[in-house]
Formats: structure tokens, sequence, C-alpha cells
């Protein structure tokens, strides 16, 4: 946890800009509850709800908080534990002394929550809450309010806030990042032809455990790059093959790191793969140069797209104008997925309270075309915002024979010789970055080897 003054902090302005929306009631926050994988004591391993640790801090199961707007009161609501409890799991530490840690002035027993939500809604208070991410979440708040939809007005307060990262949450991801970068060099270290996919794994994810919470999303590793969320590793690496890596971790504060990189796993790229790997590395490099206050993500997202093709015109794998290209979608065929995301307490930060509106602007509506509709933020760049940048080429048979089939592309898109890729994988290249007030960096301290001299030379040590 940070300190109490911390989260006192962002109470009060969550509290002073739902006051500055008009808004009344009450603001509800349900922590998250343990979750059985097969029966009752054995569990999914524990994770907290992200808005919960944001604004308290507590990473415990079931408990819950009422902030209310008009009086500024809050309440925390949980329960001591039992003897029971203390059999299995020890003196533990009471429920006040919690409090005091997040800087909360009121306690109730967590029974007492659907009392006092019952007394608002009676009295006609609103009752506002976010989206629920768990099952658990889900039926309570159908128990606690029924038919009750999330409050617009206090996701856009949230989203406003922790798009913003704060300094001490920069150190944080800082850290994450430096862990992360601990995992992909064991990773790498690690590539040799003829051992299953699944040692590696076993060997990053092991710098995960041992330095950190975990992984903060499920590690993809493969050979077969040209599915995008391949978490499948039970193949032998072979010689000649690209090994696409995207791991991060999550530290014991519960920020994540998200680096992606792809190696040849003999040591050296072929001519053909380092062709499209150099591309790859371009769209990466030109894309954080252009990030800085005031572009929107979808202007770096378009301007990397334009590299791409020009690199794939360069091979005569498509001809033609570049701007006509990008206007009519061509890069999607290629990178069919957005150029990053927002990061923080999420991996893919908040997109449980909506991606739309965590990742677009009011005045922005999300493409529907391949590639550019499935960029989840667009946004206009603000000092704070962590974003990936993550720029990726795949050669997808079935993606593009349905292309070819429909017509798509035909006036672009040089065919006959994309079939000589079928079997090439995929390239993708991922970092972590802050915007600042004149530009941006690199999250973490140091960087992994990108540029194909440098992944091939510290894959010859």
């Amino acid at each position: 946890m940070f300190s109490k003054e911390v989260y006192q902090r962002r109470r009060q302005t969550l509290l002073g800009k739902m006051r500055a929306q008009g808004q009344q009631g009450l603001i509800l926050f349900i922590g998250n509850a343990e979750a059985p994988a097969q029966y009752k004591d054995n569990c999914y391993k524990w994770r907290q709800d992200s808005s919960w640790l944001y604004f308290f801090g507590l990473d415990e199961p079931l408990m819950a908080a009422i902030l209310d707007i008009e009086a500024g009161s809050e309440t925390l609501f949980a329960d001591d534990v039992d003897i029971d409890d203390i059999i299995w799991m020890g003196p533990q530490p009471s429920v006040r002394s919690k409090a005091d840690a997040a800087g909360v002035a009121h306690t109730a027993p967590y029974g007492g929550l659907g009392s006092a939500v019952a007394l608002a809604v009676k009295s006609g208070r609103p009752v506002h809450f976010l989206p629920p991410s768990r099952y658990f979440n889900t039926l309570k708040l159908g128990q606690l309010l029924p038919g009750a939809k999330p409050s617009e007005a206090l996701i856009k307060a949230v989203v406003s806030m922790r798009l913003i990262k704060e300094d001490i949450e920069i150190e944080a991801l800082d850290h994450a990042c430096d862990l992360g970068i601990a995992m992909h060099s064991v990773a790498r270290d690690a590539i040799v032809p003829g051992i299953i996919e699944q040692d590696i794994v076993g060997k990053m994810e092991g710098v995960a455990l041992a330095k950190g919470w975990g992984v903060s999303f499920p590690t993809i590793l493969t050979q077969h790059g040209e599915t995008l969320h391949n978490h499948l590793h039970d193949k032998v690496i072979e010689p000649g093959k690209l090994m696409v890596i995207d791991a991060g971790v999550e530290s014991n504060e519960h920020y994540a790191s998200d680096f992606t990189r792809t190696y040849p796993t003999t040591g050296k790229f072929t001519q053909k793969q380092r062709e499209i790997y150099q591309i790859v590395y371009e769209c990466n490099e030109l894309a954080f140069s252009l990030c800085k206050p005031g572009i929107t993500y979808r202007e770096v997202h378009l301007a990397t797209a334009r590299k791409m093709l020009e690199g794939l015109a360069a091979l005569d794998l498509v001809r033609g104008d570049l701007d006509q290209m990008v206007a009519e979608g061509i890069a999607g065929l290629f990178q069919p997925h957005g150029l990053g995301h927002n990061m923080g307490l999420d991996v893919h930060d908040m997109e449980d309270l909506g991606e739309n509106l965590v990742g677009y602007d009011p005045d922005q509506t999300r493409a529907r075309q391949l590639g550019l509709g499935s960029l989840r933020m667009a946004r206009r760049l603000c000092p704070g915002h962590v974003i990936t940048d993550e720029p990726g080429i795949y050669f997808i048979p079935a993606l593009i024979e349905k292309f070819k089939k429909e017509g798509l592309g035909k006036d672009f898109v040089n065919y006959a010789k994309l079939e000589s890729y079928y079997d090439f994988g995929g390239i993708r290249l991922e970092d972590d970055v802050l915007i600042t007030a004149d530009g941006a960096r690199r999250l973490g301290h140091g960087r992994l080897p990108i540029a194909p001299d440098g992944v091939e030379a510290a894959m010859a040590k």
C-alpha cells in the first residue's frame, strides 16, 4: 500500500469530481471475493479489484465501502476474523486497523452493507457504482440494486483520475517494467532449438513469481506469431523459426508491465525475416518519436500504418498510393490489432469500465476498419498517460485468403507474392511508454534489445 494520505486524497478528489458534475447520493465500491476453482476451499489466485486498490489499497477479500457525496463521509464494510479463521490463517489485523491504513474514519460489518444501500434507495438517493468485472460482484449488485445500471458519471470521474499516473504510480510502473525486462531476458537466453516452449515459460514466469505478484496476463510464447494471442506452449523449438514472446510482470504493488520481442530461434535472422523485422522495428521507433502531448494516439497509429505499408511496398507485397492504402485499411491485413492500449493497475488499464470510455475522447468515434477498429487507445495524449507501443506484421493465411476471395485490396495487395509468406509467422515489438510534459520516455531502467543487430548480439551471448 501507499500511505493513507494517497487514498484519502484520491477519494476526496473523486467526491469533488462527482459534485462538479452535479451528482448526489452515495458511491458504492465492492471489493472482490475469493473465487473457487473446483470447490469452495480451492480458489483461483487472489486478485483484488483494481479500482478498489486505487481508492483504498486494501488487498483482501470481502470488503466494500460507501462514500457519501453530500456529507463527504466514508464507511468501510468488513468483518473481523473469528476463531475458525484464526485456526487456518492465524491472527489477523482488525478491521479498524485496516481502515486506519486506508484513512477511512468509519467501519461497519460487511453484512450491514445491504441495509445501508436499502436506506439510501428508500430515501430516493442515487447509488453510483462501477461496472463489475467478477461474477460475485455482479450477483452482489443484483441483490443490492436490482435492475440498476452502472453510473456513467462515476465511470468518467474514475477514468479521468486513473488515466493520469501520479509520480508514485510511475515509480511502481518503472519497477514493474524492470521486472518485465528481467523476465524477458531470461526467456531470450533460454531459446534453444530442440526444447519444449513450456521450458522457457516456466523459467520466465519463475522470475515473475520470485520478484513480483506473478504475470500481468497469460504469457504468449509461440513460434506461430501469426496467431495474435497464442497461449499454447507445447511445441518443440525448431531452427529457423521466429518466436514471439509477449509477456509482463505484475509487481507486488499490482502495477503491470507488458513487453513483446520476436527472436530468431537459432540466433540469426534470415534475410526474409530481417526485412520484415526491420519494418516493424522502424514502426516501433516512429511511434515512440511521435508520442507527445497534444497528438492523438489514433494519429500515431495511422502514421505507423503508413510506415508499415511503405516498407511492404519496398518488398513488392503491396503496390499503389500509400495514403489511399491507409484510408482503405490495407494495413489491417498485416496488423489487425491497434497500436497500443492504456496500462497501469491493469495491463489493459480500466477496460472493465468500458473500452470506449477509457480509450476514446468524447469527440472521437471508433472506426469499424480492421486494425484501426481494434485500437484500444485513441485519445489525445497528455502527460501522465501510460501506453503500449506495439506494432506488428503478421501473415495470416486464412485472413489473406479471405481478403483475396472477397476482392478486398485487389488494387493494392500482391497476393501472388504473399503466398510465399504463408509459413512466415508474425513479428510484434512492444515497449511501455510514459507521456511526459515535452514528449515521452520508455518505462523501466534500460531497454530490451530491439534493433535486429542488437537482438542477434544479445542471443550470441
